[in-house]
């Protein structure tokens, strides 16, 4: 896969709704990763991989794959930021032998995660090792009220040249569907303000469909030019794409790269491998 302006993925690298029947294969990362050139990485939230895993898909995936990991629980909703270097340098190690192949590795804070702990922030981000790519994406509304305080916290992220996540779950919100999955999703995920901004060199979106994907189409149009406007600024995105169900989601990004691609002469839209034919 040649190196590209900018990096889509999903949040996972298989999923048995994905593949025609019969085609479910045996080595699903290495498929994934001739199609789409990153993956979220929730995995390392709840635990971290053995070295024997991580060397594994080390040579699964082509030199232009990027893997985009979580911090571990651990580290982000336990200690909130504090006294834990030692699980950092430990997450770290674990995936440092992926080398290159390491994109933006993120921190997810929950809500209870405040603007009242910028000074934990500022201290945890002047401690990270170099070396990285780095994110966090925050979900407590207090980062959202375009005050002084959101103000310092994008300020630090820039001095840091920390990537602030954006996660848009607004079509999901405007579109409520009667269906589990929908409704799973409507009370799980998080309900704020979309503030975009790029306080980093890889800005990294996290886009929520509803099941019903034509409703995102408006949204996939204007996140296809932020898109662009990134990449003509010498900044490189970082895309992935969810649905409440899994099983249409490699179509939902398909749809996006067509519209960067028509934008873009020179970015090819991505392949799927056999798919499952879909009602969307």
């Amino acid at each position: 896969m040649l190196k590209p302006h900018y990096y889509i993925g999903l949040p996972e690298w298989r999923h048995p709704d994905w593949y025609a029947e019969g085609k479910n294969p045996k080595e699903p990362l290495k498929i994934y990763s001739q199609h789409f050139s990153t993956v979220e990485g929730n995995t390392t939230f709840y635990a971290l991989p053995n070295p024997d895993t991580v060397q594994a898909w080390d040579e699964s995936v082509p030199d232009g794959f990027r893997f985009c990991f979580k911090f571990p629980k651990a580290i982000t909703h336990e200690a909130m930021l504090q006294y834990c270097s030692n699980e950092v340098g430990e997450y770290l190690n674990r995936l440092s032998p992926l080398g290159d192949k390491l994109g933006v590795l993120w921190l997810q804070m929950s809500s209870a995660f405040t603007p009242d702990q910028l000074s934990a922030l500022q201290r945890f981000l002047e401690n990270l090792p170099e070396g990285f790519n780095y994110g966090i994406e925050v979900r407590n509304i207090g980062f959202f009220a375009k005050d002084d305080l959101q103000k310092r916290f994008n300020q630090l992220l820039l001095k840091h040249n920390i990537n602030r996540v954006m996660f848009d779950t607004r079509v999901l919100f405007a579109n409520p569907a009667p269906d589990a999955d929908s409704q799973r999703a409507l009370v799980e995920k998080p309900r704020l303000p979309m503030h975009v901004v790029a306080t980093g060199d890889y800005p990294m979106l996290r886009f929520m469909s509803p099941m019903d994907l034509g409703l995102s189409e408006v949204a996939l149009d204007q996140w296809a030019n932020k898109t662009i406007q990134w990449m003509d600024e010498g900044k490189t995105p970082y895309v992935f794409f969810h649905t409440p169900y899994k099983a249409p989601v490699p179509d939902l990004a398909q749809r996006f790269s067509k519209k960067v691609a028509k934008l873009r002469a020179d970015i090819d839209p991505i392949t799927l491998w056999e798919r499952q034919p879909q009602q969307t």
